[in-house]
């Protein structure tokens, strides 16, 4: 008779715990569309300012299936200066992550671009495509230009390799490091001088405050006077920046 209540408690068990599964299993979507805002005291793109060391409202939507595809839009504001009159920077994705593995792999294609600007008679620009891999907190990223480098002749080909990393502290903290290398071609320094390629760096952490993540990263550069702000600084040199964001 125990035996018989027993089994017949664990066959409920089981199948509760069945139906909560199919229950989960049923509720998960296909796909998820989030978004993301931030405020940063400067926008440093691989390391340089591109709002002459001013602030930066920054934010963007992600589409994703869970085949793993997914689709993107990111914008931030940029020194009009800078872009030849244009002011906002428009960045569409899209791509494909999959895992093997410990190991966690992305493919896709980057397109950046900035409305209202005009170079030499066209809109600045720019195309990559780039796979990343992952494993625990790293990263590891390559970035192919397939344009000329947001608008520089002769400049395609050109490509970024960068190394990351993210460790989780406890307590809402965390830790972030980066190192990357960017090759160019046919770029020049504000001197006149030639610039092959250069390293960039940045080292942060962050604070998670009810959803609302706080952050401050020193972000340098190997060759901080490629150009210049307006007001004749260094763009690439030391800083810190600092910003607070929101996932929704």
């Amino acid at each position: 008779m125990k035996k018989t209540l027993i089994a017949a408690a664990l066959a409920l068990c089981a199948s509760s715990s069945a139906m909560a599964q199919t229950a989960v299993v049923a509720a998960t979507p296909d796909y998820t569309f989030t978004g993301n805002a931030g405020l940063f005291s400067d926008y440093r793109f691989r390391g340089f300012s591109q709002t002459n060391m001013r602030p930066a409202f920054q934010g963007g939507f992600d589409f994703a299936h869970s085949s793993g595809f997914y689709l993107g839009n990111w914008n931030s504001n940029v020194a009009s200066e800078l872009y030849s009159g244009g002011n906002i920077e428009m960045d569409f994705y899209g791509g494909y992550k999959f895992k093997t593995g410990d190991f966690s792999w992305d493919v896709g294609t980057l397109y950046y671009y900035y409305p209202g600007s005009n170079l030499g008679g066209h809109t600045i620009d720019n195309t990559e495509i780039y796979g990343a891999g992952g494993w625990g907190p790293f990263t590891l990223k390559y970035s192919h230009g397939v344009s000329n480098f947001f608008g520089t002749p002769g400049s395609k080909n050109n490509f970024y390799l960068d190394a990351s990393a993210v460790f989780d502290l406890g307590n809402g903290w965390g830790a972030n490091a980066h190192v990357g290398y960017q090759k160019l071609k046919n770029a020049t320094k504000s001197d006149g001088s030639e610039i092959n390629g250069y390293i960039d760096y940045r080292a942060g952490v962050t604070k998670d405050l009810n959803g609302w993540l706080v952050g401050a990263s020193l972000v340098t550069t190997s060759k901080k006077d490629w150009y210049q702000t307006t007001k004749g600084k260094d763009a690439g040199r030391l800083g810190l920046v600092v910003n607070l964001t929101k996932a929704f």
